[in-house]
C-alpha cells in the first residue's frame, strides 16, 4: 500500500494538521503492514513557480509543441510531482485554515500537479479522471471555536472543504473523509488534538 501524505503547515511539530496526520499514519501502519509513506511538505519541497514558463510549458505540453530548455526543465519537475500522485493508493492532507482558506503552498503545488493527461483528461467535451488512490482523508485545522458562525455549513468555512472534496474527486479519489479538529488556538487546543488523533485511529481502521 503507497500513501502519498501531503503536508501544507510550516509549523512542524507545533503544527496541529501534523500531529493528527503522523497519529492517522502510524495507527493505519499497524493494521498495513506493507504501507510506504511519500511526505510531500509544500514548504521544503522548493515548488517550482507556476510562472510564465509553467504556463507555457503547459501549452506546450499539451499540443506536443517543442519548449525551450528552461521550459523543459519546469515540466519534467511538474512532472515528477504529479507521478507522485499517480504513485499514491491512498492520500492524506493536512490542512489548516489561513483566512477561510488553505495555505497558498497548497494551492500552488495543486495549480502545478493538476494537468491534462497527468492528473485528469480532457476530451473536448468531458473530463475524466486519471488517478488509482480510492480514498482520501483530508484533516482541517481551525483555530476558532464551535459557534453558530463558524459551522460547517457557513459558506466561509464550508468552501475550503468544499474545494478540497471537489478537487480530489475530480482527479479520481472516490471516497474522501474529512476530520475536521476546532479549538486549536485556545485552552481546549490540546484535548481538541487528543480527540481528533482519537478519530484518526478511528479512520485508519477502515482505510
Amino acid at each position: 500500500m503507497r500513501l502519498l501524505n501531503i503536508v501544507s503547515s510550516p509549523r512542524g511539530e507545533r503544527s496541529a494538521s501534523i500531529t493528527v496526520a503522523n497519529a492517522f499514519i502510524e495507527a493505519y501502519a499497524q493494521t498495513c503492514p506493507s504501507l510506504v509513506v511519500d511526505t510531500l511538505n509544500v514548504w521544503e519541497e522548493d515548488l517550482p513557480e507556476f510562472d510564465r514558463a509553467g504556463i507555457g510549458a503547459k501549452y506546450k505540453g499539451v499540443a506536443n509543441a517543442p519548449m525551450d530548455a528552461h521550459e523543459a526543465s519546469v515540466w519534467q519537475r511538474i512532472q515528477s510531482l504529479a507521478a507522485r500522485f499517480q504513485w499514491a493508493d491512498r492520500i492524506v492532507v493536512g490542512v489548516p485554515m489561513w483566512n477561510f482558506g488553505y495555505p497558498y503552498k497548497l494551492k500552488q503545488l495543486i495549480d502545478l500537479v493538476c494537468q491534462r493527461n497527468m492528473l485528469f483528461t480532457f476530451d473536448g467535451k468531458a473530463y475524466g479522471p486519471m488517478l488509482q488512490a480510492s480514498r482520501a482523508l483530508v484533516i482541517h485545522v481551525r483555530g476558532q471555536s464551535i459557534d453558530a458562525g463558524a459551522s460547517d455549513d457557513n459558506p466561509g468555512f464550508a468552501h475550503q472543504a468544499d474545494y478540497l472534496d471537489f478537487w480530489l474527486k475530480f482527479i479520481g479519489v472516490r471516497d474522501v473523509t474529512r476530520l475536521t479538529v476546532e479549538h486549536t488556538w485556545d485552552d481546549q487546543g490540546p484535548a481538541a488534538i487528543e480527540r481528533a488523533k482519537a478519530q484518526a485511529f478511528g479512520v485508519a481502521a477502515y482505510f
